[in-house]
């Protein structure tokens, strides 16, 4: 595909294939939040819990890196693993080379539920891919 010329208007398919794409993304993200919920999670929950599972080192990330990783202010989180704790999803522990930090780490409730929503969200991201490659490949 050829880029437009500084004066020359942004070509109507790449504004199609944008639009489409934002609404498979939204799609899909309608999708994990229903899912989530009958999981009984909030969304935010499940991303916190994905994202502590997605971590390399041993499932086990800090209130600051769920933050991070979440794009939530500090006190969002503790306040979102206060609630996972309360619920069962998640402990804490000190961590063993720094004990002013806490490491968050899923229980077996948690471990459970997640695969459950993995396993699930692959299934929905396969039925999609074909429409998000063809989308992808009009930008090349």
């Amino acid at each position: 595909m050829q880029k437009p010329a500084p004066d020359q208007a942004f070509p109507k398919q790449n504004y199609e294939a944008l639009a489409n794409f934002r609404y498979a993304l939204r799609t899909f993200f309608a999708f994990s939040e229903k899912a989530a919920d009958a999981a009984g999670l909030s969304p935010q929950q499940y991303q916190a819990l994905l994202a502590i599972k997605g971590a390399p080192d041993r499932c086990e990330l800090g209130i600051r890196d769920i933050a991070e990783r979440l794009m939530v202010r500090h006190h969002t989180a503790v306040e979102l693993v206060d609630r996972l704790e309360r619920n069962g999803f998640v402990t804490r522990a000190k961590d063993e080379r720094d004990g002013r930090r806490v490491r968050v780490r899923p229980t077996a409730k948690a471990e459970k539920i997640m695969d459950s929503l993995a396993a699930a969200h692959l299934r929905e991201l396969k039925g999609i891919r074909p429409v998000l490659e063809q989308m992808l490949a009009r930008f090349d």
